[in-house]
């Protein structure tokens, strides 16, 4: 019942943080920070895939639902959560326990950087490549999806590191 409040605290938070501040960010008109995926990185490693997808469409709706952007972050959720296990599993370096959380402190700082890394990448590719709808304007879709990834992965590793820290 812990673990399940602790969740839903995270959630309520991030989703929070994304709506009424960082989709009002746009530095420079590119970069905008999409912290709320945190969510999805934290959860445990053996958890079900169901509820892994479950989750992370659901935190991708209400973001979908407040932003009034249809449909877009919950798939790029969904297809962030699909990629997770595969991607997680390349970054560690020993057996996991049920109980693992990937983070800075139980990884160590570079495979966790990867990992945040390659999802990041997934789930920014995926949202920026459903909200442009074409590849006419390569360099402006290029442009917006690495400065999205920069200021994500910054927002990531400054949340891990202040949260590991208690």
């Amino acid at each position: 019942m812990v673990l399940f409040l602790h969740r839903l605290g995270w959630f309520v938070f991030l989703v929070l943080l994304q709506v009424l501040v960082l989709n009002h960010v746009h530095i420079l008109g590119y970069a905008t920070p999409m912290l709320y995926i945190y969510y999805i990185l934290i959860l445990n490693a053996e958890t079900p895939r169901k509820s892994l997808l479950l989750q992370a469409f659901f935190i991708g709706l209400c973001i979908d639902i407040f932003s009034n952007t249809p449909g877009m972050n919950a798939a790029a959720a969904t297809m962030m959560a699909f990629t997770r296990r595969p991607l997680l599993r390349m970054q560690m370096l020993r057996d996991v326990t049920d109980d693992y959380v990937p983070g800075i402190r139980s990884m160590g700082f570079y495979p966790f950087f990867r990992y945040v890394l390659s999802e990041t990448v997934v789930f920014i590719v995926t949202l920026q490549v459903i909200d442009a709808f074409t590849f006419f304007r390569m360099s402006e879709l290029m442009l917006k999806i690495l400065t999205d990834t920069l200021m994500t992965i910054v927002g990531i590793i400054c949340i891990d590191t202040i949260r590991r820290k208690k």
